[in-house]
This record gives C-alpha cells, sequence and structure tokens, in this order.
C-alpha cells in the first residue's frame, strides 16, 4: 500500500495508542491545573470569611456576594467542562474518520488507476530502407606526407511510403487477477511503396511489432500475397526487390495483447495518403493524444475511429485509443469537514446556550446525537451520494433534537431554529460546491435568531420553559 493511501498525516487517531497516552497526558496535566486553580478560590474564600468573622455584617455582604460568584462559577465550570469534553472526544473521533476516509478515498483513485495500468502497446510506422554508396573524402598521413582520400561508403536511406491503410479491431477483458483490462489487438495493415530511385532496386521493409505487447501471435509480412520471410531471428527487416518506377503492396498482420492503451506513431516520417481505422469493440473506448478523428461511429458493440489525411501527415503525439473511466470526483470534501465538525459543533452548542435552556444531560445527549449523525454520515457516503445522505440524517437530528422542548413547543421550535443555523446548515455548506455562500446563510440565520430572540424579544419563552 502506498504512502499516499495511509491516511492524512499529522492527525491524532484513536487506533494510535502512542497519541492517545501523549494526549492523555497533556489533559491529565492541564485538568490538574485547573481545579487546583479552583480550590485555591474557594480556600481564599474560606479564609477570607474566616478573618471577617467578627464583622458579621461586612462578612454577610462581601463573602455573600462571593459565595453566588463562587456557586455559579462551579456550575459554570461544569458545563464547560462538560463541553470541553466533548469537543475533544468529538475532535479525536473526527480525526479518525477523516484518516479513515482518506484512505478510501485513496484506495478508490488507487483501483480506478490500477484497472488502466500498464504499458501501452505502440505501434510504429514502417520503414523502407536501402542502402546505398556515397563519396566520402578524409586525409591521412602516409611516409611523412598528408594526402587526400576518395573513398565510397555504404550509407542507410529510407524511402517514403506512397500510402498506409491500417485497420485494427481491438478487444477488451480483464486479466487473470480481473484487477485491470488488457487490449487484445487484431492488426492488419496495407503498405504501398514505389521505387522512385534509378539505380537501387533491393530494399529492407522494417516493420517491427508493437512495443509493450505481453503476447504477439500470427505476424506476418506479405507482399502481393506472397509471404515473406525473416533472415535474421529477432530482426524485422524483410529484403525484397523492386525496380525503378514499380508498385508494390506490402501487408502486415499479427495478433497481439498488452496494456489498455493502444497508439500509431507516425515516429517522425510524413505519412502520404494515410487511412487508420481503429474498431474498439467494448464501452468506454476514447481517442487519445488529442487527435480528433474525422470520423467517430458509434454502435452497440463499440466505437469506430477513422482518421483520413489524403495527402500527408506527420504527427508528434501519436493516434491511439484508450479506456475512459470516469475520474473519481470530490475527493477530499469529507476529511474537510470532519475536521471542522467540532467547530460547527461549538457553534450549535452555543446557539442553543443562548436560545433556551440547557443542562448536562442536555448537553451530552445533544453533543452524542450530533457525533453519532457525523459517524453515520462517514459510512453512508461510502454507498450513497453525501449530500442526499446529509439530507436523510438531518431528518433524525431535527426529531431528535425537537426534544430539548420537553413538551413545549416554544423551546422546541427555539431548538429546531438553533439546529438548522448552527448544525444542518453549515454541515451541508461544507458537502456542497458553494461553501461560501451557504455558511454565510446560516451564520446569518444565526445571528438574525438571536438578535430577534434577544433585542427585539420577538420571540419570548414561556417562564416554565427558562427553568
Amino acid at each position: 500500500m502506498s504512502e499516499s493511501a495511509q491516511g492524512i498525516p499529522g492527525l491524532p487517531d484513536l487506533t494510535h495508542p502512542t497519541e492517545l497516552i501523549q494526549f492523555g497526558t497533556h489533559l491529565l496535566k492541564a485538568s490538574l491545573l485547573l481545579v487546583f486553580l479552583v480550590l485555591a478560590l474557594g480556600i481564599a474564600i474560606a479564609l477570607l470569611s474566616f478573618a471577617l468573622r467578627r464583622n458579621q455584617q461586612q462578612q454577610e455582604i462581601l463573602i455573600g456576594e462571593w459565595a453566588v460568584s463562587y456557586s455559579q462559577l462551579l456550575r459554570g465550570l461544569q458545563h464547560f467542562t462538560l463541553v470541553l469534553i466533548l469537543l475533544v472526544g468529538g475532535f479525536f473521533l473526527c480525526s479518525t474518520l477523516s484518516n479513515r476516509y482518506h484512505h478510501w478515498e485513496q484506495a478508490k483513485v488507487a483501483q480506478v488507476a490500477q484497472s488502466v495500468a500498464g504499458e501501452r502497446l505502440e505501434q510504429i510506422a514502417p520503414q523502407i530502407r536501402y542502402i546505398t554508396e556515397e563519396p566520402y573524402v578524409y586525409t591521412t598521413q602516409v611516409n611523412g606526407k598528408i594526402i587526400k582520400v576518395n573513398e565510397k561508403r555504404k550509407i542507410s536511406r529510407f524511402l517514403t511510403l506512397s500510402g498506409s491503410q491500417i485497420q485494427v479491431k481491438i478487444d477488451q477483458s480483464p486479466d487473470v487477477q480481473g484487477r485491470r483490462a488488457i487490449y487484445k489487438i487484431d492488426y492488419t495493415a496495407d503498405y504501398k511503396v514505389i521505387n522512385q530511385l534509378k539505380d537501387i532496386k533491393s530494399f529492407f521493409f522494417e516493420a517491427p511489432p508493437p512495443i509493450g505487447y505481453s503476447l504477439l501471435q500470427s505476424y506476418k509480412v506479405e507482399r502481393d500475397g506472397t509471404r515473406l520471410s525473416q533472415t535474421n531471428p529477432g530482426d524485422y527487416g524483410f529484403p525484397f526487390q523492386l525496380q525503378p518506377t514499380e508498385e508494390t503492396s506490402l501487408r502486415v498482420t499479427y495478433k497481439a495483447q498488452g496494456g489498455p492503451r493502444w497508439v500509431y506513431s507516425s515516429n517522425g516520417q510524413l505519412l502520404s495518403n494515410f487511412r487508420l481505422v481503429a474498431i474498439a469493440n467494448f464501452p468506454g473506448a476514447d481517442f487519445a493524444s488529442g487527435i480528433v478523428p474525422n470520423e467517430i461511429k458509434n454502435d452497440r458493440q463499440g466505437t469506430q475511429f477513422t482518421w483520413v489525411f489524403d495527402d500527408n501527415v506527420s504527427v508528434k503525439n501519436p493516434f491511439g485509443v484508450y479506456t475512459y473511466t470516469d475520474p473519481v470526483r470530490h475527493t477530499g470534501v469529507l476529511p474537510r469537514l470532519l475536521l471542522l465538525a467540532p467547530t460547527i459543533f461549538l457553534w450549535w452548542i452555543l446557539l442553543l446556550y443562548f436560545s433556551l435552556p440547557m443542562n448536562l444531560t442536555n448537553v451530552t445527549i445533544a453533543g452524542t446525537v450530533f457525533f453519532a449523525c457525523l459517524l453515520s454520515l462517514t459510512y453512508l457516503s461510502r454507498f450513497i451520494n453525501s449530500q442526499l445522505a446529509w439530507t436523510l440524517i438531518s431528518f433524525v437530528l431535527l426529531a431528535l433534537t425537537w426534544g430539548l422542548g420537553s413538551k413545549n413547543r416554544s423551546v422546541s421550535l427555539a431548538a429546531l431554529i438553533c439546529t438548522i443555523a448552527g448544525a444542518v446548515l453549515p454541515v451541508f455548506g461544507l458537502l456542497v460546491p458553494f461553501s461560501g455562500l451557504t455558511l454565510s446563510l446560516a451564520g446569518l440565520l444565526s445571528v438574525i435568531w438571536l438578535a430577534v430572540r434577544h433585542w427585539y424579544d420577538l420571540y419570548r419563552l414561556k417562564p416554565e420553559s427558562r427553568r
């Protein structure tokens, strides 16, 4: 497994004991410090009360106010500690889920890439080679004298193909492991050659097999219906004779299989009267290298691509066919949401605190329900669209939030408004492309609700609702 599929580096994970131990150690130290400060404040108030025991009036005024404030501090500290525990626990849960979902996404991308991985089958255009003698002049030293020597040397030159008519049939099938696709090629090519030279009649038809094949069979080269033989094993240069001004045709046929991509390269040659027909007998075929075919035909069996150039053509990128795979879209959306989920929870819980009475039990249940919904969203998103999954989960979250009213309709409605503005919309905003607009609307709705609730006093809770 590649490193990219291991998860998001640097994030804490509940399955890593070392990280939990380190975090627990730091949290224990911070908790002890906080407890020590609270106890120190209580001891200070007790000592001050003891010092003012003779002045009862001053003791009742000063110590009474401090005792009330201290009691409120302890009560608020309980809520603060509970929210902090939920935030920390939710952060660890969400970071773990983010790592897991990132791993699933990378594994899916790797699986799609592996299905079309492998070397491509590249067929290079053949060449007509001939040997000619050209004068060669060089200087040398003989008996202390520099003399000029005129000789002739043999060099290889190439004749231009006068026509190329190529047809390739491509079938796709899975490999033995069933993990990736392979191409099965049935190749037929007819080439025309005209001897435009006056003093050369011996040629070599160099037609190499495709590069990158895993199996090559039934390879043969024919001239006007007569099969040509190889002179050396592994040498795909076929000698033939052609008189000046004469024309002949050469056919190359073979069957091969290899990676899930087939291309035809001109190899820098200027090809004349070129026609290439690639028949892909499988769905999802597309043309490669950006050279648009002159004609594309689609039927039930597959797609036929046709490239035709009546004069001449030379391309830098080869013609070809490959298997199109749907891209893995919207990767990283849910991991980002999970990393921001504790902030959304804090947003939502503060709205609830500012809008309706909350006790420790309600806060605990609300936090548990929120992170349980995110857990469900993470696993449901592996099978269905994440936006649809959150829409379904939102109805469950709203139905459970209605219970915060304890059979009081006003409080229940306030809880629903807070949940929509503080939880449903922010989470949904991080799942859609227009995240900024959705989050802005959620923030505006939250501010409007608090202003209406507290400043304009347009939404009043019944007295029994605030107990």
